[in-house]
């Protein structure tokens, strides 16, 4: 594949509408000429502290603490399944979802946006982006992403997801994934970046699908990831497309070949886990690696609800504590500085169903 697969670490850029610190003087990793995506690096613990953590080259830059938060929160909202194929219209629900969400990264009552994959119908190939582009382009210099099989990537169909992310293609902006890391993001690989007291880890389900050893390799990098964020002090957050705690629909049931990620959330103790891929709505409770209901444990928010056709669930597991199928809409979330959070669904479209709640530091 023609991606590069490497990362510096810079500092996170932390509050929408605020403009990044100047980076003090650091040695950095050139990147290779060219990179296989499904080389394994040497996993190496990041420096703790560090914004942005590279997931496949074996080296971390460090880098100044981020400016303190003036609200020690991160608010921002996610959603993923968002725009039907060929859709421009501002009263569809994938355009009332962006002009709510737009409004909010305007209004400073939003940080960021987070999508949980799936942008755009049916092939998220360059051209095809252009209407993702023109309902949702203003959002994307704050928008951190994970990205899908299928309609986001798949090697040798579909791979120009990240290129629109990174501003070759569609529109030259740049997603704060790329000016956050400092570079082009791969689809197939993971990322990480922190948000005051917390750190984001991004996933790439799709990895399970087409190149499952470089999946089963992330494993090991990822679990260093987060320990580093862990003795640092942070909590942990994980964004994705596939959920692994989830009803089923007719088209999914839980991506089970993910279970060596979800082992390692748990070791971790993640505290959230967001997701999309059903074309619906659910919230879970804190569950441990094997789905069971605990007080410390991570809590999965499906929501794919950004614009697609809706789907009814199929299956109720003892886990699910809120679930809809009639209602576009998408999540917000306020992450606290002590480890606590609360959520809201923000209906748009639909039967106008909502969910929020809150949870302890504990």
């Amino acid at each position: 594949m023609r991606k590069h697969l490497v990362a510096l670490g810079v500092a996170a850029i932390f509050l929408a509408g605020c403009s990044a610190p100047s980076p003090q003087p650091a040695e950095t990793t050139p990147a290779p000429a060219a990179t296989s995506a499904s080389a394994t690096p040497t996993p190496t613990t990041p420096t703790p502290g560090s914004a942005a953590t590279n997931a496949a080259s074996g080296t971390t830059t460090p880098t100044p603490p981020p400016p303190p938060s003036s609200g020690d929160s991160f608010e921002f909202a996610a959603v993923g399944d968002i725009n039907p194929s060929g859709n421009t219209s501002t009263s569809s629900a994938s355009g009332k979802n962006a002009a709510s969400i737009i409004a909010g990264l305007n209004d400073g009552s939003l940080d960021n946006f987070l999508v949980l994959g799936d942008f755009q119908f049916d092939r998220g190939t360059c051209s095809a982006l252009g209407a993702y582009n023109q309902l949702w382009g203003a959002a994307k210099a704050k928008t951190y992403w994970a990205a899908g099989p299928t309609h986001d990537i798949e090697p040798g169909v579909n791979d120009d997801l990240d290129r629109y992310m990174d501003g070759q293609c569609v529109s030259t902006t740049k997603s704060a994934t790329s000016t956050t890391l400092g570079r082009f993001q791969d689809a197939l690989e993971w990322y990480s970046f922190d948000k005051g007291n917390w750190r984001i880890v991004s996933i790439p389900t799709a990895a399970w699908r087409y190149s499952p050893a470089r999946a089963k390799a992330m494993t090991a990098e990822i679990d260093a990831d987060m320990k580093a964020a862990k003795a640092a002090g942070k909590y942990l957050a994980v964004i994705s497309h596939d959920p692994y705690f989830t009803s089923n629909t007719s088209a999914h049931t839980s991506l089970t070949q993910m279970k060596p990620w979800i082992d390692v959330f748990w070791a971790n103790r993640v505290k959230i886990i967001l997701s999309g891929a059903q074309h619906n709505y659910e919230r879970t409770c804190p569950v441990n690696n094997a789905g069971q209901c605990v007080a410390d444990g991570m809590q999965q928010f499906q929501a794919s609800t950004g614009g697609i056709g809706l789907r009814t669930f199929t299956s109720n597991p003892a886990y699910s504590e809120r679930k809809f199928t009639d209602t576009w809409g998408h999540l917000r979330m306020s992450l606290k500085a002590d480890g606590s959070y609360t959520w809201e669904f923000r209906p748009v479209s639909g039967g106008m169903q909502t969910d929020s709640g809150s949870r302890s530091q504990g």
